[in-house]
């Protein structure tokens, strides 16, 4: 569905993307990272908006830029917000439709198809301008699928929904995929695309970090330093058992000593002993906080990995 090849996009001094190589065969997938990390200038590298300046990008085979064939087959939400307060959301759609070529005794059809699937059957009628920021992002939705595309592309599909607008556009997306068609999802929050899927390609500062499913994500993890907080009233007591453990970096105690981080060049070995020593001697602790928590020090970790950082 997608290759990108040694695929690099420089706005001048700035690197957009560096030197990205990924196949993906139509399934669906969740982009992720923080803002402005680079998903939204491989979006426009995908539908053909930029070229490339190193390297290729192909999408079912062919170039995208200027290829109305390979446009044909691609449906984009935008994160940009639709901006014609007295068009109906029936006759917005309805023109794009138009745009990729479909006959139009077609298009009124299809796009009455496509609002009716994302809620919006009741309020096609009216000013674009009368809707909420959630009724818009529907609507955009409901362009991007009228013309019934093999890859579906959305930038930051949840944004402005409320959490029944989420509910609705997960179902949606589910089924999207379900039905085996390609679907690519950018976002900063992880878990609207594992709602969806449990592909992801991480990206940070334009570069890909990695690539596959959650499992084989935490695979790449499991031999790379990582940074996990012990929480509980004898946390301070672990110490003493970590002190001499060969695959620990450094430890510190803050929050009146309840707190204690550890910093591991061999996660696998900790989670192994941990539990024996919490049970042998018979500590209070709470919990464990790890990087698969928190997006930021997940970044980080798989940046050393990218970088072949060792502890």
């Amino acid at each position: 569905m997608i290759e990108l090849q040694h695929l690099t996009k420089m706005y001048g001094n700035v690197v957009g993307l560096n030197d990205i190589n990924v196949t993906l065969d139509s399934a669906a997938y969740g982009l992720i990272g923080p803002n402005g990390s680079g998903k939204t200038t491989l979006i426009n590298l995908l539908i053909g908006h930029f070229r490339p300046t190193i390297g290729s990008v192909t999408v079912f085979g062919k170039t995208p830029t200027r290829n109305r064939e390979i446009l044909r087959r691609i449906g984009l939400c935008p994160a940009s917000d639709v901006l014609y307060p007295n068009v109906s959301a029936l006759e917005w759609v309805r023109y794009q439709v138009r745009l990729h070529g479909i006959d139009r005794h077609q298009c009124g059809k299809l796009a009455e198809a496509a609002l009716e699937i994302v809620g919006m059957t009741e309020a096609m009628g009216r000013p674009m301008g009368t809707y909420s920021l959630g009724m818009r992002q529907r609507t955009k939705l409901a362009q991007a699928i009228a013309h019934q595309p093999d890859l579906l592309i959305l930038d930051e599909p949840y944004n402005g929904l409320d959490p029944v607008g989420r509910s609705e556009m997960t179902t949606i997306l589910k089924s999207w995929a379900s039905e085996g068609r390609g679907l690519l999802f950018a976002s900063h929050v992880l878990q609207e695309i594992e709602a969806v899927t449990s592909s992801f390609l991480l990206i940070h500062g334009g570069r890909l970090l990695a690539s596959g499913t959650a499992n084989e994500i935490e695979s790449i993890l499991a031999d790379t330093p990582q940074d996990v907080v012990v929480l509980g009233a004898d946390a301070s007591r672990l110490v003493q058992r970590l002190a001499d453990a060969p695959w620990v970096n450094s430890l510190s105690l803050t929050n009146q000593r309840t707190q204690l981080n550890v910093s591991l060049s061999d996660t696998a070995e900790f989670y192994r002993l941990i539990p024996q020593w919490i049970s042998d001697d018979q500590l209070s602790i709470d919990r464990l906080k790890t990087s698969n928590g928190n997006l930021e020090a997940l970044f980080e970790s798989l940046l050393r990995h990218h970088r072949g950082e060792t502890p």
